[in-house]
């Protein structure tokens, strides 16, 4: 299968900000049911370009989920058509969240790619399963230094959001094998603020501000940066990493991001909490609403 490396390489990296997941614009909690549903939109010129998905589930004390599907959207869904899943189930171990499995999914041009990252309870990486569009399902054993106190991007961010659900701070690094590379994921904390909602983020109350960041630790990294790891230093060069904010929109389960900016060399995206859902209630932003 033959896709753009950029654009296959960005996928994960909007996958470890990301998801990366009743709201009121006043900014109160909603009674939840353990499972937070949201919608979110990217914007690029003042144009829609991808849409992203996202579910937490924690509906079951002992285990939690997390899913995001995200695709381009519009014009750019034209140029480049792709579209991708991202998924992660694991294990609530006290206050550390332990993956079981990761899978990701990306199809370019109706070509699709699957891999599946198996852990185990304890902590370890059992092995990566890859099906490529039509070739036979590969069983791959990797080398302990690439993923030796490794976990997955989701969960990675994930645990980030429960910090914030608890009053801490938007703080976190983890290590995480995305089936090639080794790298640190930082979250730093920048400032608590307020947040105002618009026709475009249903989300206006008090937020935490961070920034995101991946640090490259081992395997096959290019000399030039590429994919997620070119957008961030094309921020860093004008003076902005990729940037999130997260807010308590559920009572009883993690902080999910309300907004992203990231900078690049070509404009800024702004991705806005678009939709949300939780307990059987629902809030719509109003550009939603008119599309």
């Amino acid at each position: 299968m033959t896709r753009p490396k950029a654009l296959k390489n960005s996928s994960k990296g909007w996958a470890a900000v990301l998801f990366a997941l009743a709201l009121c614009t006043s900014g109160n909690a909603a009674a939840s049911d353990g499972v937070q549903k949201m919608i979110y939109d990217v914007y690029a010129g003042g144009f829609r370009v991808v849409q992203a998905d996202v579910t937490i589930d924690y509906s079951d004390p002992r285990h939690y989920g997390l899913f995001m599907g995200a695709a381009t959207y519009g014009f750019l869904g034209k140029l480049a058509p792709w579209h991708g899943t991202f998924e992660t189930s694991g294990w609530i171990l006290g206050d550390r969240l332990q993956p079981q499995l990761h899978r990701s999914s990306a199809t370019w041009r109706g070509e699709e790619e699957i891999k599946s990252y198996n852990y185990t309870k304890k902590g370890g990486f059992k092995n990566l399963v890859i099906k490529d569009h039509d070739k036979p399902e590969e069983v791959q054993e990797i080398e302990s230094d690439l993923t030796d106190g490794t976990t997955d991007a989701l969960t990675a961010a994930l645990s980030v959001f429960n910090t914030v659900a608890n009053g801490g701070d938007c703080t976190g690094t983890s290590e995480v094998f995305d089936g090639e590379r080794r790298f640190e994921q930082i979250f730093t904390h920048v400032k608590r603020t307020e947040l105002s909602a618009s026709k475009y983020n249903i989300y206006g109350g008090p937020a935490v501000e961070c920034t995101v960041e991946i640090k490259p630790v081992a395997g096959g990294w290019s000399e030039k940066p590429r994919g997620w790891l070119s957008i961030q230093e094309q921020g860093r060069d004008r003076g902005m990493m990729p940037t999130v904010w997260l807010a308590n929109v559920s009572d009883d389960g993690p902080a999910v991001p309300v907004k992203i900016r990231v900078k690049t060399a070509y404009g800024t995206l702004f991705m806005h909490l678009a939709q949300y859902e939780t307990g059987g209630n629902m809030v719509v932003a109003e550009k939603r609403q008119d599309n």
